[in-house]
């Protein structure tokens, strides 16, 4: 059975809000600018707007600035060229996902197995960043992610992450996903149907059980699977199987494509280490990302909102 390797080496939307909040400035004012101390009448059918509407629209307007200035000192503090831009909210309709080409197995649709991919169709200029494994576990990277509101999702390993399963429920509960990367990180096309299984089942068990929920994704480890694999992920829950476009490391950025250039849904990937396998940290790494991304003119989005 061929097994497909990847070489792995280990909300509201903002402008309908901003038009609504001019278009009700623009209102005070032109009753406000009315010469002679007159009192506006109202068309028929409407009222005069009273002041609490316009008290609730300036307190929006300043919290708007409180999170920009926020973000902007978040940025200085963590070392960042510039302040990391916003996504735009994720599309109403969520896009199609299939499988890339050259990525399927024997009967992958017939059988109706998980799309392996490894971009998510937009147009839009946004990027998904994905964390592997759970080897380091760097209190300074929560606060990173926290003050800076990146978006993230997580593939873990259970012999890694029950050193600390706290870690990663902290981590989950300041927004970011955690999904299945199996118990042991094993080559899985070596194994056979019922130990992949057991791999990728027991993973769902250790999440639900520590996480309150079974994780739809799934991102086999090194990037190989078979097609047992994928039959072992939708008998365990597994909807989708994300890979990787690019990958970030502290002191470069590898890339899948001959263009070696970011495009726009593309999946990105690193893991969770440290100086003990890096020439630097976590933050180190995520700095290294974000400056570039942003130079760029991408936005970071949240991938489970796009599948």
């Amino acid at each position: 059975m061929r097994a497909v390797g990847q070489n792995d080496k280990y909300r509201p939307r903002r402008g309908v809000r901003t038009g609504l909040t001019v278009l009700a400035l623009a209102t005070i004012a032109s009753a406000c600018g009315q010469g002679g101390g007159e009192k506006v009448q109202p068309a028929a059918g409407q009222q005069p707007l009273q002041a609490p509407p316009a008290r609730a629209l300036d307190s929006y307007a300043t919290k708007l600035r409180a999170a920009h200035a926020a973000r902007v000192a978040a940025a200085k503090r963590w070392g960042l060229k510039k302040v990391p831009l916003t996504a735009p909210p994720p599309p109403a309709k969520k896009p199609a996902i299939t499988t890339r080409e050259g990525f399927e197995v024997d009967g992958h649709r017939r059988l109706g197995l998980p799309p392996v991919f490894t971009t998510v169709p937009t147009k839009q200029r946004i990027l998904f960043l994905t964390i592997d494994d759970g080897e380091e576990k760097d209190p300074a990277f929560l606060r990173m992610m926290s003050e800076l509101k990146v978006p993230y999702t997580s593939f873990l390993s259970d012999y890694l992450v029950k050193e600390d399963y706290g870690y990663f429920k902290q981590m989950r509960d300041r927004g970011a996903g955690l999904h299945n990367h199996t118990l042991h990180h094993p080559y899985l096309p070596a194994l056979s149907y019922a130990r992949q299984k057991r791999e990728i089942c027991g993973m769902q068990e250790i999440m639900e059980e520590r996480y309150g929920e079974r994780p739809v994704l799934f991102r086999p480890p090194y990037g190989n699977y078979d097609r047992n694999t994928l039959r072992a992920a939708k008998a365990c829950g597994i909807t989708h199987v994300p890979l990787w476009n690019e990958e970030v490391f502290v002191d470069r950025w590898d890339y899948r494509e001959w263009d070696r250039s970011l495009h726009p849904g593309d999946i990105v990937l690193s893991h969770f280490r440290g100086p003990d396998d890096w020439k630097g940290t976590m933050p180190d790494m995520i700095r290294r990302f974000l400056n570039k991304v942003t130079a760029e003119g991408y936005a970071v989005a949240r991938l489970e909102d796009y599948l």
